[in-house]
């Protein structure tokens, strides 16, 4: 019960229902918060407890000043938790574990359980192995169950041990999707309250539910337990940017053209840690499945979220996904008497503005590397021949120089070069006689995949129509794209069906390959094996081009160099092609059946015909009817055994599902926090080290060291799967813990991947970062890791800071962090520090090879957090270094993390405590 200080505690009547609320007009100034803070105002007066949210809380929030810089801590609880498997498998791991530390320290084991609801969506474990062909699909679950059971049968046994956690069966969409269309409530009702929806979840891209105007956003899977446990969430009162939308789209322009843009402008702006929220007369014009494309894609321009308020178009959206008209009916009364309806005409403040007319947005690709940097399609061609110089050899740049300039006549720089492309065709022969020759830029991937835009109908059925027009004009993909399609859900096949269009997408090789999370997070599968012999034999630079929201290095697929995020009509385009050297404005994109050339304009649907389409195809007994026992699942998740008690019977056997070692010798009471001494470098590392680079992911190589150990464990190599789906046993993802084959580690130049040198044997030979951190861990060595700017940017991935703390990482020294994975070190009791400004290891010449010394971290002890730290570090010549770094524990509650060793041993004592 809140404390209720200002005396907000009242009565909504809905109907003939009543429900509690907080008042958000009973504290002063409220009313000019912008919609994002009005929420979390509410968060804190139902919370009102005097220890963690006090009255002075609420106040400071109330009274938010908008130029600050964020430093007033508050505590958040979220409505709700969503996970996906990969993330989700790990957090049932540690919650079984803790029961189990519970009861060993003299607890109730059943105190462990999630005190808000908790939903988990299986959609990251199934791997396009099949593609282009009927039956895809069905082969595909049939593969993912083989290579999953032990990872399901653990679910199912945590859907009966655990309450208030239900599990989303595999074959039934994307997390994100699946929460906006069904699971998402706008407005929750509780013991008789009605109040904001509220969600943080263990993919970054939680995001997607601000369209909905639910504010959440991603957090690791650690941060994700505690909020499950009703631990709030330590934050600091945030910067929000006010982001104004003016006019409409423009024919030709679609919502991932307009959110490639947005990622674009926000990346420049700087967002990092900041709320960005839409308002303006052009919202309104916005439909809630471009909103949820772009709130979807907060963390590429990196804000911690990216929302708008709730409207007339989100109870349009909801009554067509099929909520009930009693839920229906709250959200709009609820929003209204709270101020939370969006009204153009009235401007909340904000910190910082930024501007879009919606009319200027232009068709656009992404890449070859990064979200935020868009390339106009019509620059799409001599973009990647630039960019292409980066993957090839210098012999190939040259010859290609050679070809296109006589010798007489050389380029006068290198930007006259751009005119001409490295070419290296190498003849190729599939199992079916198919013959062809593949070149550097060949699209060898075309995946309509990802929440970002298979949510969207408008794109989705773009691409189905512009396959329509393609396969009336005699067009076909090139033999050499792997193609494949997997919806967010299965609403999207069903108007694909009622529409007519899905024919067109199979005749053009996009046949359905799965529900689920594929090729955007590396479940993209084997290229056939002629055409990845090919692309290993000659070094060849290929494309993938993907309706995703990720295209970092080594992301996609191992054979892969350059990745493109499209839309899904592009990513059709672009398998007719076959090539990314092309201009669609000015080169056909392939012959007709009439022998004339066809360009994209030609088959290009209009505006009005997508529309139309969409208005005709779905209808909001598709949604009910999906939706209608969405957590009983297919016969294959139905037949699977389940284990029953409340703590888990682990299969010694098991390479799948481990008990973690979080706990393992933990006292009742935590140890004094020391400083660090005569610690290692394990990776010397540069910009824009994202959590893909830290975190195990994609296929795991049978001379890795996580490839040893499952042989070591009689796996086949065949069966060895993904890291992703190995996520609960520690023992495979602390091997494959910086181990990204794109990784660069300076320390030991020369190699890419998961390599460094060893100190403590003589000379420090290169060696794998794992067996490395084997010895250093054996002879009680510290590591520390060095970094540059934006490190750990990318997905809310757990394992980036799980792994780096077993591999024995104390502290990491970055020149600035992103938000999650800042957070999830603390969570791990890793230490993150940042460079004095204007600093970075390269100016204060430090190699690597240096002993560091950590000094004045026991100030914690006292119950302060110092704001720099000495950092002390000694060269093998005796030479020294010496810094102030800043430590980066930003709150209070971190702090207490943190002298726990980590945020499930705080929670797990404060469970103690409360016996």
């Amino acid at each position: 019960m809140s404390a209720n200080s200002f005396g907000s505690r009242d009565t909504l009547r809905v109907g003939d229902a009543s429900y509690e609320i907080y008042r958000l007009d009973a504290v002063e100034g409220s009313a000019r918060l912008p919609y994002s803070l009005k929420i979390l105002l509410e968060n804190l007066l139902r919370t009102e407890d005097g220890a963690n949210v006090t009255a002075d809380h609420i106040r400071a929030l109330a009274g938010w000043d908008p130029g600050a810089t964020p430093s007033v801590e508050i505590q958040f609880t979220p409505a709700r938790v969503i996970m996906q498997d990969f993330t989700g498998v790990p957090c049932v791991v540690d919650l079984a574990t803790m029961r189990e530390a519970v009861r060993d320290l003299g607890g109730d084991p059943n105190r462990v359980n999630p005190l808000a609801p908790a939903e988990l969506v299986i959609d990251h474990s199934v791997i396009v192995d099949y593609f282009g062909s009927p039956d895809a699909f069905r082969r595909n679950v049939e593969r993912e169950y083989e290579r999953n059971r032990e990872r399901y049968q653990f679910l199912r046994w945590g859907q009966s041990a655990f309450s208030e956690f239900k599990v989303v069966p595999p074959g039934t969409g994307i997390v994100h999707q699946v929460n906006i269309e069904h699971l998402a409530r706008v407005v929750m009702t509780r013991d008789g309250k009605a109040y904001p929806d509220t969600c943080v979840g263990t993919d970054s891209h939680t995001t997607m539910e601000n369209g909905l105007g639910v504010l959440g956003w991603g957090v690791g899977g650690i941060e994700a337990e505690a909020a499950m446990l009703g631990q709030p969430i330590s934050m600091l009162i945030p910067r929000v940017v006010g982001f104004k939308l003016t006019g409409e789209l423009p024919a030709g322009a679609t919502a991932t053209d307009l959110v490639l843009t947005v990622t674009q402008m926000l990346r420049e702006h700087g967002v990092v840690g900041k709320f960005v929220e839409f308002f303006g007369e052009g919202v309104t014009s916005v439909p809630l499945a471009n909103r949820a494309t772009i709130g979807n894609m907060s963390p590429e321009f990196g804000s911690t979220c990216a929302i708008f308020p709730i409207d007339a178009e989100t109870i349009n959206y909801l009554r067509l996904t099929g909520r009930s008209e009693e839920q229906i009916a709250l959200v709009e009364a609820y929003a209204k008497e709270q101020g939370l309806w969006h009204d153009p005409a009235n401007e909340p403040v904000f910190s910082e503005y930024i501007e879009l007319d919606l009319s200027t947005v232009v068709p656009s690709i992404a890449g070859p590397k990064r979200p935020q940097d868009r390339i106009a399609l019509s620059a799409a061609k001599r973009t990647w021949r630039r960019d292409v110089k980066n993957y090839v050899s210098d012999a190939d740049v040259d010859e290609a120089s050679k070809e296109s300039f006589p010798a007489s006549d050389p380029p006068a720089s290198n930007a006259d070069a751009d005119g001409f492309r490295p070419s290296k065709p190498v003849p190729v022969t599939l199992d079916d006689g198919t013959s062809f020759e593949l070149d550097h830029g060949a699209v060898v991937i075309a995946a309509i995949t990802s929440c970002t835009n298979t949510s969207n109908p408008y794109v989705m059925l773009g691409a189905a129509l512009l396959a329509r027009n393609a396969v009336d004009k005699g067009l076909t993909r090139k033999p050499w794209v792997k193609t494949s399609l997997a919806p967010g859900s299965q609403v999207v096949t069903g108007y694909f069906e009622r529409s007519g269009l899905m024919p067109y997408l199979e005749k053009l090789g996009f046949n359905l390959v799965g529900y689920g999370c594929t090729t955007c997070i590396g479940n993209s599968g084997p290229l056939p094996q002629q055409i990845s012999e090919a692309i290993q034999a000659n070094d060849l630079a290929v494309t993938a081009v993907l309706s995703g929201n990720r295209n970092f290095e080594g992301r996609i697929n191992p054979d892969v160099k350059m990745n493109y995020l499209a839309s899904p009509p592009l990513v059709v385009a672009y398998a007719l092609a076959g090539t990314m050297d092309i201009d669609f404005e000015t080169e056909p994109i392939g012959t007709g059946s009439d022998g004339k050339p066809v360009f994209l304009r030609d088959i290009w649907p209009s505006p009005a015909e997508v529309a139309e389409v969409v208005n005709t195809s779905i209808g909001q007994d598709m949604f009910k009817e999906r939706y209608a026992d969405v957590f009983k699942g297919d016969e294959n998740w139905r037949s699977l055994p389940v284990p029953t008690g409340s703590t888990f019977e682990w299969d010694p056997n098991s390479t799948y599902v481990r008990k973690a070692p979080y706990f393992d010798g933990m006292p009742e009471k935590p140890e004094p926090v020391r400083d660090i001494t005569g610690a290692r470098v394990l990776a010397l590392l540069g910009d824009s080290v994202t959590t893909d680079h830290i975190s195990p992911a994609g296929a795991i190589k049978p001379d890795s060291p996580a490839g040893k150990y499952l042989r070591e464990q009689g796996v086949e190599v065949k069966d060895f799967n993904s890291y992703g789906s190995r996520r609960g046993n520690h023992e495979v993802m602390i091997r494959g813990t910086f181990a990204n084959i794109r990784l660069r580690n300076q320390l030991a130049p020369g190699t890419e991947g998961g390599y460094t040198r060893d100190f403590t044997q003589e000379g420090g030979p290169v060696t794998t970062i794992y067996e490395a951190s084997v010895n250093y861990q054996a002879a009680g060595v510290p590591l520390v890791v060095l970094a540059g700017k934006e490190y750990g940017s990318g997905s809310s991935r757990d394992w980036a800071a799980k792994g780096t703390a077993l591999l024995g990482v104390r502290a990491v020294i970055a020149q600035s962090f992103e938000r999650i994975h800042r957070s999830n070190l603390i969570g791990m009791g890793v230490l993150p520090l940042q460079f004095p400004e204007g600093e970075s290891a390269a100016s204060l010449g430090l190699t690597g090879e240096e002993t560091f010394d950590i000094l004045g971290i026991e100030e914690l002890n006292s119950g302060t957090t110092p704001s720099t730290v000495t950092v002390r570090a000694t060269a093998p010549d005796g030479r020294t270094t010496e810094f102030q770094a800043v430590v980066r524990i930003d709150t209070p509650g971190e702090a207490d993390y943190y002298r726990h060793g980590g945020i499930m041993q705080y929670v797990l004592r404060n469970l103690l405590n409360k016996n």
